[in-house]
């Protein structure tokens, strides 16, 4: 199958949504599938450095959180060249940006269309003007939409599934994991002493006990809860560190919380780290802490269990099926226990010994084979079906999912590629008030019918 995977975020940021966009195109392609990944450029990187069937369009940084970047402008010989590549598949990772262009390829072409929904935005309205411009209702009522336009949507755990068919989402909902590379965190692929020498740069000492942080520093991921228990930590147990391996919005916040507890001399903000590194870094934990409830699945748990690490997590739906309290780690519902969790683990070494080898058995069965192999089969009969029902179809007018008039509008405002192409292709007045997909398919196939423009990215 040639199989087009729509992501905003993806390397060199490092985040849930981009290592399970690689995570997948790996897999898949290891399954003989060709797969392209549509994705925001990115100026840390070159164009040496921009992978093969990685396109990157035209980007600037999203305006409420600068560290992401978001597609603007798509060229129309890059359009073209999409139509081009036959896609018999689109799976879109986003519900902005580069969503949007998946599901106007979607709609204008008849190519069927599957979603994975990977984040709660109801955790993440704050960021657009402290939540006044954007509510919780908004957010989900704009999921709905985007997930019912899909003809069928992955969830990575039963609390995203139950969400959505809360929301109004009526289409199909599979529970599908991302899986992880096990052996990039596997303790016994790493060499002790090079652990050693990069625990001693980040100006650790070879005694110290690490409590570890990965992930995105913002607001959603409560490492502030981590903080208010570190103080009593310090107290019993000088040897005890906190690492903080991300970067974000909140750090200065943090940092400046950390010397607020009179704790920043034990605590280190180590940035973001390169995604082919980040295995090492989880070497160097000792314990692996998150008071986060805004995870989706919460790859960064696995990661860690993968590494040995018992993980000490606040009890949410998003971690069932994954944390067993005493068994492979560790869960809290008081912030205040967080500090005498940690210290259990930290001062019985029989506990953690045991609940380190259960957390490591656990991560062998979230491997990215399987995930793969789950996703083949998904496409395989979303492909089947769509299929069946176009040839059932009178045109692909009819076949393609309609949105509701009301909602053209919403979709014709925030897809300003859309608009960049009816001005290019000086497309009649009368033409404009088509829908967004019936507009692109029109400049695509007559553009593509007349031998096409320039046909590299």
């Amino acid at each position: 199958m040639n199989i087009g995977l729509f992501t905003d975020t993806y390397f060199p940021q490092i985040n849930g949504v981009g290592t399970s966009t690689f995570t997948l195109a790996k897999q898949l392609r290891s399954l003989g599938h060709n797969v392209y990944i549509f994705t925001p450029a990115d100026p840390v990187l070159s164009e040496e450095q921009y992978e093969k069937d990685v396109i990157r369009m035209p980007s600037i940084p999203f305006v409420f959180i600068h560290s992401f970047r978001v597609g603007i402008v798509y060229p129309p010989h890059v359009l073209i060249k999409i139509r081009k590549l036959n896609l018999d598949i689109i799976h879109t990772q986003t519900e902005f940006s580069l969503g949007m262009l998946g599901k106007t390829f979607s709609k204008a072409f008849g190519i069927p269309m599957v979603h994975t929904y990977h984040t709660m935005y109801e955790d993440y309205v704050h960021y657009i003007v402290n939540g006044h411009l954007i509510t919780t209702s908004m957010a989900h009522t704009f999921s709905k939409v985007f997930c019912n336009f899909a003809l069928h949507v992955i969830a990575p755990t039963q609390k995203v599934m139950s969400s959505l068919y809360d929301y109004g989402v009526t289409k199909k909902i599979s529970v599908i994991p991302t899986g992880i590379n096990i052996e990039k965190f596997r303790k016994s692929n790493y060499n002790a002493s090079d652990t050693l020498k990069l625990k001693k740069s980040l100006g650790l000492e070879e005694h110290h006990k690490v409590i570890l942080f990965v992930g995105r520093v913002a607001r959603e991921k409560s490492i502030d809860i981590i903080l208010d228990g570190l103080p009593a930590v310090f107290e019993k147990n000088e040897s005890a560190r906190f690492l903080v391996i991300g970067d974000g919005p909140h750090k200065e916040t943090l940092e400046k919380y950390a010397l607020s507890l009179g704790i920043s001399h034990k605590v280190i903000f180590a940035g973001a780290k390169p995604w082919t590194e980040i295995g090492s870094y989880y070497q160097v934990g000792d314990i692996f802490v998150s008071a986060s409830v805004s995870e989706t699945q919460g790859l960064t748990f696995v990661e860690a269990m993968a590494s040995g690490l018992p993980v000490i997590a606040k009890k949410d739906p998003c971690i069932e099926g994954v944390i067993e309290d005493e068994e492979n780690g560790l869960v809290f519902e008081n912030d205040e226990d967080i500090s005498s969790k940690i210290l259990e683990l930290l001062e019985d070494n029989k506990k953690y010994s045991i609940i380190s080898k259960k957390a490591s058995e656990f991560s062998e069965t979230l491997s990215e084979e399987t995930f793969g192999k789950s996703i083949e089969t998904l496409y395989k009969d979303v492909v089947s079906s769509h299929a069946q029902l176009k040839g059932a179809a009178k045109n692909s007018d009819d076949f393609a999912p309609k949105p509701h008039p009301a909602k053209i509008n919403i979709i014709k405002r925030i897809a300003t590629y859309e608009i960049i192409q009816i001005k290019r292709a000086r497309i009649k007045i009368k033409d404009i008030a088509s829908t967004p997909a019936k507009v692109v398919r029109k400049y695509v196939s007559e553009k593509t019918d007349n031998g096409g423009e320039k046909d590299d990215f």
